[in-house]
């Protein structure tokens, strides 16, 4: 057996390795992966007369093939149409979210499309988030998604969250970009926070991924579990970048630690 292959490689970045499995994401039992109708397995239809409609078909979605690959229980706390706001003032609450009972060990978080690109909201920044106190965050995405963290650490004061940039098509867009560097700025101040960046590392979003992986505007099944594969893998990468950082994942919720180990 090669040990080797399963440490970092010398000069990898993350997606280099794609790990069907899971890889190490399997370390993580229960994951809720909380986002809108790319998160959700939304399909686009159209009828005779080209009127879409928009399905969630959960099965479909990237969660659950994440679910069916490492054998983790991963919850869809995803609609198609969410964003940071609807989740705070009321889809949270209508999925019973913030219940201890559903506490996970690790949250992937997959906001800000509908958010910035419908809504055209203020994507404001790390300076809008009172650490201590969520209700005096300013009403800005970056206060409200930050809000939708420190909620979760409540019921869940150890768990792990990957926050989840959104990737480029042909052109730039300044708005992924400012998503991206929020998104980097909140994990520096929040503990055991990732980012899953795709908007520096997933392949470009162009004519040609489209034309393999989209069904009009939303994935098709091979979008949705390639979307899988590539989080799944990333998460695999930043476990073996910094092993000691997840040593103690499987203490999460149990209510113990090894005190004498590195704890984030």
């Amino acid at each position: 057996m090669d040990i080797t292959k399963y440490y970092l490689g010398e000069n990898e970045k993350p997606l280099d390795v794609i790990k069907p499995d899971g890889g190490f994401f399997g370390i993580f039992r229960t994951v809720a992966c909380v986002g809108d109708s790319l998160s959700s397995g939304e399909f686009e239809s159209t009828d005779e007369n080209g009127n879409k409609g928009y399905h969630d078909y959960y099965d479909y979605s990237w969660g659950q093939y994440m679910a069916r690959a490492a054998g983790n229980t991963v919850y869809n706390f995803s609609r198609g149409g969410m964003s940071a706001k609807w989740y705070l003032d009321s889809f949270g609450n209508e999925i019973c979210a913030w219940d201890k009972g559903k506490a996970c060990q690790a949250y992937i978080l997959a906001l800000g499309v509908n958010d910035l690109m419908g809504q055209n909201r203020e994507v404001g920044s790390a300076d809008d988030v009172d650490i201590e106190n969520y209700e005096n965050n300013k009403a800005t995405f970056a206060g409200d998604y930050a809000k939708i963290i420190q909620k979760y650490k409540q019921i869940s004061p150890d768990a792990y969250f990957f926050l989840m940039t959104m990737p480029y098509t042909e052109h730039e867009d300044e708005r992924v970009t400012k998503h991206a560097a929020l998104l980097h700025d909140l994990a520096k101040i929040f503990t055991r926070t990732y980012v899953l960046d795709l908007s520096a590392y997933a392949p470009r979003y162009d004519a040609e991924f489209r034309r393999n992986f989209y069904l009009g505007g939303h994935l098709n099944a091979a979008g949705y579990l390639l979307t899988a594969q590539m989080t799944m893998s990333y998460i695999d990468y930043l476990v073996r970048k910094d092993p000691e950082d997840f040593a103690q994942v499987g203490f999460i919720n149990k209510g113990f630690h090894n005190r004498q180990a590195r704890w984030l």
